[in-house]
This record gives C-alpha cells, sequence and structure tokens, in this order.
C-alpha cells in the first residue's frame, strides 16, 4: 500500500450572526458613551479640586493674619478697627453718611 498523506483539513471559524454584532457593537456605544461621561465626571472633579484648593490657600492666608494678629496682641488701634467693623462703633464727633441709592 501506499502511503497516503491526508491533507489537513482547514480548521473553518464560525462566523458570527448578525444579532451578535449588533450586540458587540451596541456594547461597544455603551463602552464610549461611558468612558465620554467618565471623563466629563473627571473634568469636574479636576475644576472642584482646583477651586478648593483656592479656598484652601485664602483659608490659609487668613488663619496666618489671625495668627499674626494674636501674637502682637490687642492695641487701642486693632479694638477700634474691630469695633467699628463688627459693632458698628462710631468714634464721638464722626459723621456717619448714609447712601440710599442702594
Amino acid at each position: 500500500m501506499a502511503d497516503v498523506k491526508k491533507k489537513p483539513r482547514k480548521k473553518r471559524r464560525a462566523r458570527a450572526s448578525l444579532p451578535t454584532k449588533i450586540l458587540i457593537l451596541a456594547l461597544l456605544a455603551a463602552i464610549g458613551w461611558q468612558l465620554h461621561s467618565l471623563n466629563g465626571q473627571l473634568e469636574s472633579a479636576q475644576v472642584e479640586k482646583e477651586r478648593l484648593a483656592a479656598q484652601v490657600e485664602a483659608t490659609a492666608r487668613e488663619n496666618d493674619a489671625l495668627a499674626a494678629d494674636i501674637a502682637e496682641g490687642t492695641t487701642p488701634e486693632k479694638m477700634q478697627e474691630i469695633a467699628r467693623e463688627e459693632l458698628g462703633w462710631i468714634a464721638p464727633g464722626e459723621y456717619v453718611f448714609y447712601n440710599r441709592n442702594n
């Protein structure tokens, strides 16, 4: 008998059906939409982070100014300034003008 070599059969790949392709396309579109949404959330979070960092910096400056005031102690000028700004104190002999146009 003659050695007859059998040809290896080519494996035929199964093709995806149309509903499978549509499902995969829909999933990819949903993932793309989610990525787009997450990117928007990331940008807004970065803006919020920058706003809060600026607020922290302003508060730190205010704390430093208050610490300097505490270290300086109470002076008559400082007491008058606080009385004017927070309590509306008016020194004797001073005149106050109100703007009624507002």
